[in-house]
């Protein structure tokens, strides 16, 4: 089964402990669900992945790290394959409604997941997220490329995926989504795609096949999850977020090209192709 991860912000003991007890419930909830999983078999091969943490939580040290079924150390980010049959895995770094900034550590051997810091600060958002926010694994937005339509280079990263489900995730948890569509956010003059889906387990997910939908069974999601990224940074003095394709959600078509171009540019990363820079990527 696919071990969870508790997932603390930095705070007063007695919010430690409230989130501790919650992290406990999604994890509970999520390796039962998991053992049941075991049936789909090589399409979920890293239901056998577990995770480890070293370090205290809510600290700097703090690391989600993984391994195989052998107990050899992976990468969640090179390692655990893009496609899950139909659908694509997702990889949850932030669980909905919840505010520390957790990510997958590109430049750090072994991609662990970690808390962002900035300035020798963890960071926190200073708002929850309210959807689940996590990347797909083996892909890159190469920032040596400058895409057509934007006019930008993309941001570095794993492209991200923001999950709609109606249940919390667990950091760390790995779950198929059904890709329904994409937006073009542009961050500080780079191209940061945002993957909306949901859990192919969800109760809803049999009525989502493309991002007509979402507008059409949820409405206000899409302009929700648009808006939260436009504005997120600005506490910060940041300025605003923009989008491309004049603002407007891209369908599922359009979603899975972004994620085949990401995957090729992956490759040829890990080919070495590609100049990694800083990154590990386990060359």
């Amino acid at each position: 089964s696919l071990r969870r991860s508790p997932k603390l912000p930095s705070s007063s003991s007695s919010q430690v402990l409230e989130m501790q007890a919650a992290a406990q419930m999604l994890r509970v909830a999520g390796l039962a669900r998991h053992r049941g999983a075991r049936t789909l078999g090589r399409d979920r091969w890293f239901s056998a992945v577990t995770t480890h943490v070293v370090g205290q939580i809510g600290s700097l040290d703090y690391r989600l790290q993984f391994k195989d079924t052998f107990g050899k150390s992976i990468s969640p980010w090179h390692d655990i394959p893009l496609k899950a049959g139909e659908h694509y895995n997702c990889l949850i770094e932030i669980p909905k409604n919840t505010k520390p900034k957790m990510e997958v550590a590109t430049k750090e051997e072994a991609n662990p997941i970690a808390q962002d810091v900035k300035k020798g600060k963890m960071r926190d958002y200073h708002g929850p997220i309210f959807w689940n926010y996590g990347m797909l694994p083996q892909t890159w937005e190469d920032p040596n490329v400058v895409h057509k339509e934007t006019n930008c280079a993309g941001d570095n990263d794993p492209v991200d995926v923001v999950e709609i489900g109606s249940e919390a995730l667990a950091s760390g948890t790995v779950e198929p989504v059904k890709v329904l569509g994409v937006l073009a956010m542009i961050d500080d003059g780079e191209l940061d795609w945002k993957i909306i889906g949901i859990r192919a387990s969800d109760k809803l997910a049999p009525e989502l096949n493309d991002i007509s939908c979402v507008e059409a069974k949820c409405p206000g999601v899409i302009s929700g999850i648009r808006e939260w990224f436009r504005w997120y940074k600005t506490p910060d003095g940041k300025p605003l977020n923009a989008f491309g394709y004049d603002e407007k959600a891209l369908d599922k078509k359009m979603a899975l090209e972004v994620i085949e171009e990401t995957h090729d540019a992956w490759k040829k990363l890990r080919e070495g192709k590609t100049d990694k820079g800083k990154l590990w990527t386990g060359n």
